[in-house]
């Protein structure tokens, strides 16, 4: 984003009352903010616009929220900010799994939604060097953003890759959870499993498991090492 160009926010939420409370917050953050309580035209104007910022509420009159924080995913690095009126595990679990970056249960306070925005803006985007790191099977190339596994690319989230990134830089030397959440999420204000759920999903992609064997190991009760063969 150039210096002089105003980050944008997009607000996809059936709410009027609570959406005019986002969208003020949001304003007082420097954002241009757009409000729609459409999936369906949220997803578009993501498309169209790619916002910095997407506050996405699960429950929406056209579409699963789910669903569209998985479609976001699939060409948009936006910081997601889940928000739903159910506090349930469940939700939160499948919605990290599926890209977004925060969970916020309603009612929030003004307060809070800012913190967690604040924070999400203050996570280091992680420098990439340019070299690609060839480990036989397994090639990560960090200017790029790209992985290849056989020799076909692999899909990974922005989550997915940097989780994948910041292991492969130091082969075989581990790194403690509290350093992954640091590097990959900055300050957070939930539990560690967050690096769990994420790093599933990259496992599965690779074609590994947390049983070992893999290139990513995790080392009991400290952190996680990549392995090459």
């Amino acid at each position: 984003m150039a210096p002089d160009e105003q980050a944008l926010a997009l607000v996809i939420d059936g709410s009027p009352e609570g959406t005019q409370v986002v969208r003020a917050l949001l304003e007082r953050e420097g954002y241009a903010v757009e409000v729609t309580p459409e999936g369906r035209r949220g997803l578009a104007y993501a498309r169209a616009r790619q916002p910095e910022l997407v506050i996405l509420d699960l429950a929406l009159r056209d579409a699963n929220g789910m669903e569209v924080c998985r479609e976001l995913r699939r060409f948009t690095d936006a910081y997601v900010v889940m928000v739903s009126d159910r506090d349930r595990d469940v939700d939160k679990v499948v919605g990290l799994a599926v890209g977004a970056d925060d969970f916020v249960v309603k009612p929030y306070s003004p307060h809070e939604l800012t913190a967690r925005v604040r924070a999400l803006r203050r996570r280091p985007r992680i420098p990439a060097p340019r070299q690609p790191r060839d480990f036989g099977r397994l090639v990560v190339d960090p200017g790029a953003r790209e992985v290849c596994l056989d020799g076909a690319p692999v899909p990974l989230t922005r989550i997915e890759f940097d989780l994948l990134e910041l292991l492969s830089r130091q082969p075989r030397c581990t790194v403690t959870r509290k350093d992954v959440l640091a590097q990959i999420w900055g300050p957070w204000f939930g539990d560690d499993h967050v690096i769990e759920v994420h790093l599933a999903k990259l496992r599965r992609k690779l074609g590994e498991t947390a049983a070992g064997g893999g290139h990513i190991a995790t080392v009991r009760g400290v952190g996680y090492r990549f392995d090459p063969p």
